[in-house]
């Protein structure tokens, strides 16, 4: 049945299994508030923020979280809504559009608003306000992966940091091993077979009323106090 529908949408055999090999990683990490909703006027809905919107200061102010969620990730949602009305894409969860959108000038636009929408919902996951805990699970693959928590943390500043322009750093998962990587623009880990774990926003609008030209300092406080490692490693576990 999936490879029908595949087909139907012009892939041929060989685009089906790598498709497939990639939504396995989708699926793993997928925010099921972000499929398709029979009760929903729109195919899409903003999924509800998971805490206040001044539940993340200093760090993160309320008037940053407004902006941000309010207009840049309601904008996404709304835009994908509009182009997929009366498409077949109407029918598919988000997580879908996005990596069959993903590298084709002819869908990019959709792509681009798509994999916005799904990268925010996750963002707003990876953050939660007061401590985190690492469980023991979780620990131990950072230390494997990385000789320690703090080594992680900091290759995701870097990847955050270094992240030229706009983009996202995410802490995902390879098979068995984990990893830090950066992504320019609206790209995705879900496109590249990776699981994804965490993610920081770096776009400027994540953090330019707060910080303007200081990165470092946005990154350096959402990972010394914000980062939902309890999130992570739910995902590590499905």
């Amino acid at each position: 049945m999936k490879y029908e529908k595949l087909e139907k949408s012009g892939l041929n055999r060989r685009e089906f299994l790598g498709t497939t090999a990639k939504l396995s990683a989708v699926a793993a990490a997928g925010l099921s508030s972000l499929v398709p909703s029979e009760t929903s006027a729109a195919p899409f809905g903003l999924p509800p923020l998971p805490f206040a919107a001044e539940a993340l200061e200093p760090v993160i102010s309320a008037r940053t979280l407004s902006f941000h969620y309010d207009k840049h990730h309601r904008g996404y949602v709304n835009t994908v809504n509009k182009l997929i009305e009366n498409t077949p894409w109407a029918a598919m969860p988000l997580e879908k559009i996005i990596v069959q959108t993903a590298d084709n000038p002819e869908t990019s636009s959709l792509f681009n608003n798509a994999a916005q929408a799904w990268s925010h919902a996750f963002y707003w996951q990876s953050l939660r306000p007061g401590s985190s805990i690492i469980s023991a699970t979780l620990r131990s693959k950072l230390e494997a992966s990385f000789g320690s928590v703090e080594a992680c943390k900091k290759q995701l500043a870097a990847a955050a940091v270094g992240q030229f322009a706009s983009g996202w750093a995410w802490l995902v998962a390879d098979g068995q091993t984990l990893k830090v990587i950066n992504t320019p623009n609206a790209q995705t880990p879900l496109t590249q077979g990776l699981k994804p774990l965490l993610t920081i926003d770096v776009w400027e609008h994540a953090y330019y009323l707060d910080y303007q030209n200081r990165r470092a300092d946005y990154v350096s406080g959402v990972i010394d106090t914000l980062l939902n490692w309890e999130f992570a490693a739910e995902n590590l576990a499905t």
